[in-house]
């Protein structure tokens, strides 16, 4: 009878470890009025493409992204402003349309499928990675427009790294993405907006 006890504990103190680790924040809606993408400051809701956020421990809000491949480049870097709790991309399978991707449509970015070299752009106009909760949403997306289906672990370097050329930008605006450490930068070059921090004990998540 102890052993069982026992094995029941066990059992139980396994099931908390496990709700621990797999907890996060949940994603937060775009506002229409006042989302901004953390590099190029412009309103997401104008910006066609899907969206990308992350959100970061004792940060009071998220960074949002005006492109998933900016969201995917800034996961990759090995330069962290803070422990990265939640990272969540658009679902495009429940989007409207490319051009209105939506605004609360949001999936676990670790967990989703990607489309790498579809014949898509992004909210900036450079190329883009489809994202999607369903890998047979992501085969079925890119039968229709090319590329190949990857999970987040194998989506290679240079679909969200290397130098872009944005086609109505100015040549000396142009983003430099060519480096890792070079994220933390935006298109302009200059150095990414501060970010404000939630004070000690009131953390997202907690």
């Amino acid at each position: 009878m102890i052993r069982y006890i026992f094995l029941a504990v066990l059992a139980l103190l396994a099931g908390c470890r496990d709700d621990s680790t797999t907890a996060m924040p949940p994603p937060v809606p775009i506002n229409d009025d006042s989302t901004v993408a953390y590099f190029c400051h412009m309103l997401l809701i104008n910006m066609p493409g899907p969206k990308a956020q992350v959100i970061l421990e004792g940060v009071d809000e998220p960074l949002f992204f005006g492109q998933v491949r900016d969201g995917v480049a800034y996961m990759k870097q090995p330069e962290r402003t803070a422990p990265i709790l939640a990272f969540y991309v658009n679902d495009m399978a429940r989007a409207k349309s490319w051009q209105q991707p939506g605004r609360n449509n949001w999936t676990n970015g670790k967990k989703a499928f990607y489309v790498v070299g579809a014949d898509v752009k992004g909210g900036m106009g450079a190329p883009e990675l489809a994202p999607f909760a369903r890998r047979e949403d992501a085969e079925a997306f890119a039968r229709e427009k090319g590329g190949k289906v990857v999970s987040f672990d194998d989506i290679p370097d240079d679909a969200v790294f290397g130098a872009v050329e944005y086609p109505d930008m100015d040549p000396a605006m142009q983003m430099d993405t060519g480096s890792k450490s070079s994220m933390d930068k935006g298109p302009d070059n200059m150095t990414a907006p501060p970010i404000k921090t939630m004070p000690a004990g009131n953390k997202k998540g907690n």
